[in-house]
């Protein structure tokens, strides 16, 4: 019988998630800077570039390698000849989850690294922010032993909208539904990542299996070079070449690397059927792993400055730079998409909730709040991490600008903004509102939201302060990093960079 103390679980467990919100697996690490150095596309080596530069400086401050940190995810293997051990009464009647949420509460609030709250309770109601980003998902199993094992995961946002289910027939061909799929999930996974994929067992197994293979350590290389032993092995060197063969490319902007692994978990299944799940994983992959075995608080060990590759980034002796406090429609006319910009001046942000209640304002015929004037500026679609000490704001990376795509008309006639800054492609009516109204859509790279906040000076709510990291800022900006992605004729980078680098 092994006797654990849940405090040392809950600091576990909150140790854990502070850990992973500025350190990258060093696998993933490593493996990015492979991608690094055989990226023949440049615009795709300079986001790769802006990810591994970000990771680094992550790793030196101890802040968040992107502004959403996640939901938080647990998997736990307790073993049958665990005991918990309670401090007193009142922490007596807390349940493993209920530890889990409280090792969650306390390292999403650690004034030292303060994390970005994202949970709403509420989903398909008010949607109300939790403000301390519980509660996890945990999910349970009881098995043989005396310790307890520990997998957890901050999972974003972006690539976990990308998760795919499907019911194949037993004789269909995975690889066939993952190569039509995977062009279709868009950039909004913040590629280069994983792939994780869980096959068999039932609808809601598949899922769980996907989910957990990509808490594996990337290893395609070494496989690559030993061979495959297995039907699963085959099928992650296949994928593997395959998907890369598409030409997605680091941020969807063409390239040689759009994954850096294929995962793969399987689970018997029924005789007639064949479940697929897929789930990718972002750039800002963060997962660690640990084991409780009575003797106190889990040992986490940080990684040495010196596995991370020694490079700089600098924007281009030839990047254009732009005032945005002077710009115009004419102005903005001359980019062209995959030209690389540096934004000064002020722009304002908003994202999902500020959307919805502009809409809803609009609708009622109502006003702007006082002070808030979109007229000929820019919108950047970003929920920011808290700051901390002398930070005019925390990490500052931008969101998936398609989900605004519903909007856009709206922002465009009613409120006049002549840009906007995101990440990821926009859908075709968006690409051809763009053109018609001649606006602009940038993009910042996504993975690289501590490197782009260094260009923020200075910050302030202007509306929606209800809404926490939602709310709508007027962020002062100095040299952001930006590139053009629909430019005012309607080009879109994302459709032309695949495009040149697609090998079949």
């Amino acid at each position: 019988m092994t006797i654990i103390k849940a405090e040392d679980f809950v600091r576990s467990i909150a140790d854990a998630f502070q850990f992973i919100s500025y350190y990258h697996p060093i696998d993933y690490v490593k493996a990015l800077e492979i991608a690094y150095e055989q990226e023949k596309s440049a615009i795709a080596k300079d986001a790769i570039k802006q990810i591994l530069v970000n990771s680094k400086m992550c790793a030196e401050q101890h802040r968040p390698i992107c502004q959403d940190t996640g939901i938080a995810v647990v998997f736990l293997k307790i073993g049958m000849d665990v005991k918990w051990q309670f401090a007193d009464q009142k922490s007596a009647w807390m349940s493993v989850t209920d530890m889990v949420n409280e090792g969650v509460r306390q390292a999403y609030t650690n004034q030292d690294n303060l994390l970005r709250a994202s949970i709403l309770t509420d989903p398909i109601g008010n949607r109300e922010n939790t403000k301390d980003n519980t509660p996890a998902v945990v999910h349970m199993e009881v098995v043989s032993g005396d310790k307890v094992e520990v997998k957890i995961a901050a999972k974003g946002g972006g690539s976990e909208n990308k998760s795919k289910l499907v019911m194949l027939n037993p004789n269909d061909s995975i690889v066939d539904w993952v190569l039509d799929t995977i062009p279709k999930l868009g950039a909004g996974w913040c590629p280069p990542g994983i792939l994780g994929l869980g096959i068999g067992g039932t609808a809601e197994k598949a899922m769980l299996l996907a989910k957990e293979a990509l808490m594996a350590p990337i290893d395609i290389h070494k496989l690559q070079k030993s061979g495959a032993n297995s039907s699963i092995e085959r099928l992650r060197l296949e994928l593997y070449s395959k998907v890369n063969s598409l030409g997605i490319g680091a941020q969807g902007l063409g390239g040689l690397t759009t994954v850096l692994d294929v995962k793969i978990l399987d689970y018997p299944t029924h005789a007639a059927s064949l479940p697929v799940a897929m789930i990718p994983n972002c750039a800002a992959t963060r997962h660690t792993h640990f084991t409780l075995d009575g003797s106190g608080v889990a040992n986490l060990v940080p990684p040495t400055l010196e596995d991370w590759p020694k490079i700089t980034w600098q924007a281009n002796a030839n990047t254009r730079r732009v005032n945005i406090d002077n710009i115009t429609k004419t102005d903005i006319l001359q980019w062209q998409a995959g030209e690389s910009l540096l934004l000064s001046g002020k722009l304002l942000t908003g994202r999902d909730a500020a959307h919805n209640k502009i809409a809803q304002l609009i609708a009622k015929g109502q006003p702007l709040p006082e002070g808030l004037d979109f007229n000929g500026r820019f919108i950047y679609y970003v929920g920011p991490v808290d700051a901390i000490n002398d930070e005019a704001v925390g990490p500052a990376g931008p969101t998936t600008a398609t989900r605004m795509d519903k909007f856009t008309d709206m922002m465009l006639e009613k409120v006049g903004i002549i840009g906007m800054i995101g990440k990821a492609e926009r859908g075709p009516q968006t690409i051809e509102s763009i053109r018609k109204h001649k606006v602009i859509y940038l993009i910042a790279v996504g993975g690289a939201a501590y490197l782009v906040s260094k260009a923020i000076r200075s910050s302030r709510i202007l509306a929606f302060p209800e809404l926490g990291m939602e709310a709508i800022y007027e962020f002062e900006v100095k040299d952001m990093p930006v590139m053009v992605a629909v430019d005012t004729a309607g080009e879109s980078i994302h459709r032309k960079g695949p495009l040149e680098w697609k090998k079949w």
